[in-house]
């Protein structure tokens, strides 16, 4: 955890419902707490990050939030704008809508077109060192690795030129592991597990970047042990006590054997465990407990 918080790019990512933006909002108030500052980015629509952001909605233009702590939401075609503004030196265009269809023609043909657009932006404020530090909530684990690997997609098809300089750079970006970590986000449960693993393995398959390592999100508390349970057995406590009991250690054991499943699967790769909060009812009470958690194996205080 802190070698990730010394990198200036980390893209957060993880199947659907495992709490990755949550964890992108804690990453990024946790860095700011070191005095960075601090961008963290929602590439997805779905408008997670802003609610723990404790913000309604997020634009393309990055708005502080907290402290050091700017946010912003990718668009597509504010990207698209921008890169013109930026790369190809032409006036500031009041209406996209020709150059859009002629963009989508191309995107249609060459996927990575689009997601370039995204990544680019992205790196290119890591490039400017306009921040100390650009937290990624990433598209989930099923679309990231096309996302993260766009730099190198297009460059397979485009050689020379403006576009083919443009990926060369962004591709040394992602490919420096001092700069740029993937970070996953998954809960102990078989089908985020399996997913994190494969995702690792088309990671390494389809770009260099650097693989950070995986935060466990909502690991049961040990609340029962074997030796609690064992007592209400042993006292006839009421039937449905020691059913409870038995829930709650057979789910701590389950989680248990999941996340031993994914440290055996990556190896060496750093695994941080996060505790499930017995209290946190709002999306900011939840950073707030993850913030604690991060803080925790940081070997420091919130």
């Amino acid at each position: 955890m802190r070698a990730l918080l010394t990198r200036r790019l980390v893209f957060v990512t993880g199947k659907g419902g495992v709490g990755k933006s949550a964890v992108a909002a804690a990453l990024a108030r946790v860095a700011a707490a070191q005095g960075k500052r601090v961008l963290v980015c929602e590439m997805d629509d779905k408008g997670s990050l802003a609610a723990y952001l404790g913000r309604n909605t997020l634009g393309f233009a990055p708005t502080e939030v907290s402290p050091g702590v700017f946010a912003m939401a990718m668009n597509t075609e504010d990207s698209l704008r921008e890169y013109i503004r930026l790369f190809l030196r032409l006036p500031v265009i009041t209406s996209l809508a020709p150059l859009a269809r002629i963009f989508d023609f191309v995107a249609n043909a060459a996927p990575a077109v689009r997601e370039i657009l995204a990544v680019g932006k992205l790196c290119y404020e890591v490039r400017e060192r306009n921040y100390d530090i650009v937290i990624v909530d990433s598209e989930a684990s099923g679309h990231f690795v096309a996302q993260v690997s766009a730099p190198d997609a297009l460059a397979t098809l485009v050689r020379i030129g403006i576009v083919a300089d443009q990926t060369r750079w962004m591709s040394d970006l992602l490919h420096d592991h001092s700069v740029s970590s993937v970070l996953a986000v998954v809960t102990p449960e078989e089908m985020p597990v399996v997913e994190t693993i494969e995702l690792r393995e088309r990671l390494a398959k389809a770009t260099p970047i650097d693989f950070a390592g995986v935060i466990v999100n909502r690991v049961p508390r040990d609340t029962v042990s074997d030796a609690v349970l064992a007592d209400a057995r042993s006292m006839a406590a009421a039937e449905s006590s020691v059913a409870v009991a038995e829930w709650l250690v057979d789910r701590r054991r389950a989680a248990q054997s999941q996340v031993a499943r994914l440290a055996e699967a990556l190896d060496r790769a750093a695994l941080a465990t996060v505790l499930e909060s017995p209290d946190a009812s709002s999306p900011s009470e939840v950073v707030d407990h993850i913030v604690d958690e991060i803080m925790l194996h940081l070997g420091g205080a919130a």
